[in-house]
Protein backbone atom coordinates (compact mmCIF):
# COMPACT_ATOMS: atom_id res chain seq x y z
CA UNK A 1 0.00 0.00 0.00
CA UNK A 2 1.06 3.26 -0.84
CA UNK A 3 0.27 7.17 0.77
CA UNK A 4 1.15 10.18 -0.79
CA UNK A 5 0.70 13.46 1.35
CA UNK A 6 1.13 16.21 -0.53
CA UNK A 7 2.34 19.84 1.13
CA UNK A 8 3.19 23.63 -0.21
CA UNK A 9 -0.11 25.02 -1.68
CA UNK A 10 -1.47 28.33 -0.66
CA UNK A 11 -2.64 31.62 -2.35
CA UNK A 12 0.12 33.70 -4.25
CA UNK A 13 -0.08 36.91 -6.42
CA UNK A 14 -0.03 36.86 -10.60
CA UNK A 15 3.62 36.00 -11.26
CA UNK A 16 4.83 34.49 -8.20
CA UNK A 17 5.88 30.69 -6.98
CA UNK A 18 5.24 27.71 -5.31
CA UNK A 19 6.92 24.64 -4.84
CA UNK A 20 4.67 21.70 -4.51
CA UNK A 21 6.03 18.40 -2.41
CA UNK A 22 4.72 14.75 -2.47
CA UNK A 23 6.11 12.41 0.57
CA UNK A 24 5.31 9.01 -0.70
CA UNK A 25 5.16 6.03 2.15
CA UNK A 26 5.99 2.53 0.62
CA UNK A 27 8.26 1.40 -2.32
CA UNK A 28 7.59 4.14 -5.02
CA UNK A 29 11.10 4.31 -6.52
CA UNK A 30 10.32 2.31 -9.50
CA UNK A 31 7.11 3.95 -9.80
CA UNK A 32 6.61 6.67 -12.12
CA UNK A 33 5.38 9.77 -9.94
CA UNK A 34 3.30 13.10 -10.92
CA UNK A 35 0.75 16.15 -10.35
CA UNK A 36 -2.48 16.45 -11.71
CA UNK A 37 -4.75 19.36 -11.01
CA UNK A 38 -8.47 20.05 -10.54
CA UNK A 39 -10.61 22.88 -10.67
CA UNK A 40 -13.88 23.79 -9.86
CA UNK A 41 -16.79 22.39 -12.69
CA UNK A 42 -13.53 20.92 -14.43
CA UNK A 43 -12.52 17.55 -14.95
CA UNK A 44 -8.99 15.90 -13.02
CA UNK A 45 -5.90 17.31 -16.02
CA UNK A 46 -2.53 16.18 -16.70
CA UNK A 47 -0.05 18.41 -15.65
CA UNK A 48 3.38 16.80 -14.70
CA UNK A 49 5.07 12.98 -14.67
CA UNK A 50 8.75 11.79 -13.81
CA UNK A 51 9.74 8.27 -14.33
CA UNK A 52 11.97 6.46 -12.21
CA UNK A 53 14.50 5.02 -14.62
CA UNK A 54 17.79 7.07 -15.71
CA UNK A 55 17.47 10.53 -14.53
CA UNK A 56 14.04 10.78 -14.66
CA UNK A 57 12.23 10.96 -17.89
CA UNK A 58 9.90 14.24 -17.14
CA UNK A 59 6.77 15.00 -18.94
CA UNK A 60 4.40 18.68 -18.97
CA UNK A 61 1.02 19.92 -20.08
CA UNK A 62 1.61 22.21 -22.48
CA UNK A 63 -0.09 24.53 -20.36
CA UNK A 64 2.40 24.68 -18.20
CA UNK A 65 5.72 24.14 -20.07
CA UNK A 66 8.84 26.43 -19.90
CA UNK A 67 6.84 27.61 -16.10
CA UNK A 68 6.79 24.38 -14.05
CA UNK A 69 9.37 21.76 -13.19
CA UNK A 70 8.84 18.24 -11.85
CA UNK A 71 11.95 16.46 -9.88
CA UNK A 72 12.12 13.96 -7.49
CA UNK A 73 14.61 12.63 -5.20
CA UNK A 74 13.95 8.21 -4.76
CA UNK A 75 16.47 8.75 -1.37
CA UNK A 76 13.56 10.48 0.28
CA UNK A 77 10.36 9.31 -1.86
CA UNK A 78 9.69 12.72 -2.67
CA UNK A 79 8.53 14.61 -5.96
CA UNK A 80 8.37 17.88 -6.39
CA UNK A 81 6.57 20.85 -8.40
CA UNK A 82 8.40 23.90 -8.83
CA UNK A 83 5.68 26.45 -10.11
CA UNK A 84 7.05 29.91 -11.57
CA UNK A 85 5.13 32.65 -13.32
CA UNK A 86 1.86 31.37 -11.74
CA UNK A 87 -1.45 32.74 -13.61
CA UNK A 88 -4.84 32.49 -11.95
CA UNK A 89 -5.47 29.71 -14.39
CA UNK A 90 -3.46 27.59 -12.80
CA UNK A 91 -6.10 27.77 -9.65
CA UNK A 92 -6.85 24.47 -8.78
CA UNK A 93 -6.52 21.88 -6.55
CA UNK A 94 -2.82 19.62 -7.26
CA UNK A 95 -3.12 15.88 -6.51
CA UNK A 96 -0.01 13.87 -6.41
CA UNK A 97 -0.03 10.59 -8.03
CA UNK A 98 1.81 7.62 -8.79
CA UNK A 99 1.66 4.47 -10.91
CA UNK A 100 3.76 1.49 -11.48
CA UNK A 101 3.29 2.15 -15.55
CA UNK A 102 5.99 4.08 -17.34
CA UNK A 103 3.40 6.56 -18.23
CA UNK A 104 0.68 8.32 -16.69
CA UNK A 105 -0.41 10.91 -18.72
CA UNK A 106 -4.46 10.54 -17.95
CA UNK A 107 -6.12 10.42 -14.28
CA UNK A 108 -6.90 6.55 -15.15
CA UNK A 109 -3.47 5.55 -15.56
CA UNK A 110 -2.61 6.36 -11.88
CA UNK A 111 -2.88 4.03 -8.86
CA UNK A 112 -2.38 6.05 -6.02
CA UNK A 113 -3.31 9.57 -4.91
CA UNK A 114 -2.58 11.84 -2.51
CA UNK A 115 -5.41 13.87 -0.76
CA UNK A 116 -4.46 17.06 -2.72
CA UNK A 117 -3.33 20.50 -2.32
CA UNK A 118 -5.01 23.98 -2.91
CA UNK A 119 -3.53 26.22 -5.11
CA UNK A 120 -4.83 29.99 -5.57
CA UNK A 121 -3.21 32.12 -7.77
CA UNK A 122 -4.79 35.88 -7.39
CA UNK A 123 -5.20 38.17 -10.20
Amino acid sequence: QVQLLESGGGLVQTGGSLRLSCVASGRVNSYTMGWFRQAPGKEREFVSTITSWGIGFTQYANSVKGRFTISRDNAKNTVYLQMNSLKPEDTAIYYCATSPRDSMSSAYDAEYWGQGTQVTVSS
